[in-house]
């Protein structure tokens, strides 16, 4: 018989054989773990793309609210903050302008100013500001008084109720001392690029 006669070689294609059905079948085990760690990895690079592509959002809606909030700083510094040459005129026509929209006249005004300073622990630091401060009185009703007070907070001007003195006067009317005050940017601080 054939297979007596070449028995070596049957039997070394037989351990061949077996050789190659093993490497197959523990290559094929390795490169399935090998594939499943790949889609693992490919899973996990998406899942952190992902995370980056949110983080990224929040990051460009955080900067696109810094920089409305920037624009809006300015804006104020710039309108409302403006210098006392800016503003000033304004500031007291419109407080004219409510005290006769409350059927209140006052007979003088008097005004004082200021450095505007914060305080930080022990060191005082100036704001690059001034305050300008306004005080009059007037006599009227209660209806009167409330209305002018409400008109002074409702006002577009930043004004500031620094103090309100009330007494009674003759018979249902009553004396309303008031002080208001203002800020002013100083004329030396830059509005460009300002930071409050």
């Amino acid at each position: 018989m054939i297979w007596r006669e070449k028995r070596i070689l049957l039997i070394v294609l037989g351990l061949l054989f077996a050789a190659n059905t093993i490497f197959f079948f523990t290559y094929r085990v390795q490169y399935q773990s090998r594939l499943d760690a790949l889609d693992d990895r490919l899973a996990q690079a998406g899942a952190d793309l992902e995370n980056v592509r949110a983080s990224r959002q929040r990051t460009e809606r955080t900067l696109t609210a810094y920089r409305e909030s920037e624009g809006n700083v300015m804006r104020v510094f710039n309108e409302h903050w403006a210098t006392q040459d800016e503003r000033l005129t304004a500031l007291i026509i419109e407080v004219k302008r409510l005290a006769v929209a409350s059927n209140l006249i006052p007979r003088s005004y008097s005004f004082d100013r200021g450095e505007s300073k914060r305080v930080m622990g022990e060191r005082r630091d100036s704001l690059g500001a001034s305050e300008v401060g306004i005080a009059f009185a007037v006599q009227g009703s209660y209806a009167q008084v409330r209305r002018l007070i409400n008109l002074l907070e409702l006002s577009r001007q930043f004004v500031i109720i620094d103090t309100i003195g009330l007494s009674a006067a003759e018979g249902d009317a009553l004396t309303l001392n008031l002080h208001i005050k203002t800020l002013f940017r100083d004329e030396a601080t830059p509005s460009e690029g300002a930071r409050l």
